[in-house]
């Protein structure tokens, strides 16, 4: 019988150590292949990078720094600058976030801390579904709605009552910076009210009964003791949305208007970079075209980037601050 025990001792060990060997050349397998897909990545980013830069190089050798401060765009003269597509993107994407974040952060507030269960799974349902609305329906509908909306009465009474600054001035056209800016406010809110519900909901439930205990209102916890909290996941939703707001095209190449001018006034028709690159890309035909309209996406990419550097920062920074406070 010892004998025996023996064996089915031995023939244990033997199965054991063999599931052993698999499951570690199982994780060995699992490891490589996504070091794989994470070296994919890293090589496709750099192969971006690289041909963007390539293909973007006989403009800048041409203009030199000029391109990104001239404000001419001549086929004819062959005189290219991004200046005025630089200004618009970045002031239809800051009109598009001052309109955007208090709505999102407000509508993820209610959602959160304020909503009955039976109302908060249908509008964060409806919220998400305006997120899967393809821009070109989106652009379609701010065209023939909201362009002939913001028009009159919107610009119309702007203009007469605060047309003494200089972001009033001018005819009401209704395609121009203003309009970009809701559309783009419309594009982001969902990503920005989603990311910040989801930031609100991490915070600790102690947090609030902590507040709650010392007789603080619903207002005083949510300000003192959730916003804080999840502060670092708010800025990283804002973030997050202004890069979708940068890379915006189809929806805001129908309401910018598309004219290559640098003007102060929202009524005015304007372009930004993704617009100008999707309405003359197909046409481009001289060499010198092509690389300008490259390196233009070249600056696209590279504000993208600062833009996320910056709030990769932003985000630990408050996470070190929050994390040294508690």
């Amino acid at each position: 019988m010892k004998p025996l025990l023996s064996g089915n001792k031995k023939n244990s060990i033997t199965r054991e150590t063999s599931f052993k060997g698999l499951g570690n050349t199982g994780d060995r397998i699992f490891s490589n292949l996504t070091l794989l897909f994470s070296i994919i990545m890293i090589v496709l980013l750099l192969a971006l990078i690289i041909i963007l830069s390539i293909d973007a190089f006989p403009a800048i050798r041409k203009f030199g720094v000029s391109f990104f401060t001239s404000q001419s765009w001549n086929q004819v003269q062959e005189s290219y600058g991004a200046l005025p597509a630089i200004f618009g993107t970045l002031l239809s994407s800051f009109i598009g976030l001052l309109i955007a974040v208090p709505i999102s952060i407000g509508a993820a507030i209610f959602l959160t801390e304020l909503a009955p269960g039976w109302l908060r799974e249908p509008i964060a349902f409806l919220t998400e579904i305006l997120a899967a609305i393809p821009s070109v329906i989106i652009g379609l509908w701010g065209l023939f709605v909201l362009v002939p909306f913001i028009r009159s009465p919107v610009e119309s009474w702007l203009g007469s009552n605060l047309g003494f600054l200089p972001l009033f001035q001018g005819p009401p056209f209704g395609v121009g910076f203003l309009s970009a800016g809701i559309i783009l406010a419309i594009m982001t809110i969902p990503i920005i009210t989603s990311l910040s519900r989801e930031a609100i909901r991490a915070v600790p439930d102690n947090q609030r009964e902590a507040m709650l205990s010392l007789g603080a209102t619903r207002w005083e916890t949510i300000r003192r003791a959730v916003l804080p909290y999840s502060r670092s996941g708010l800025v990283g939703a804002t973030i997050l949305g202004l890069g979708r707001a940068l890379g915006e095209t189809m929806a805001v190449t129908m309401v910018i208007g598309n004219s290559y001018n640098l003007t102060a006034s929202l009524f005015s028709p304007g372009v930004t970079i993704a617009s100008k690159i999707a309405s003359e890309f197909n046409e481009a035909s001289s060499e010198l075209l092509v690389s300008s309209l490259m390196a233009l996406a070249l600056v696209l990419f590279i504000i993208t980037l600062l833009v996320n550097i910056v709030a990769r920062y932003l985000v630990r920074r408050m996470t070190a601050t929050s994390t040294t406070k508690r």
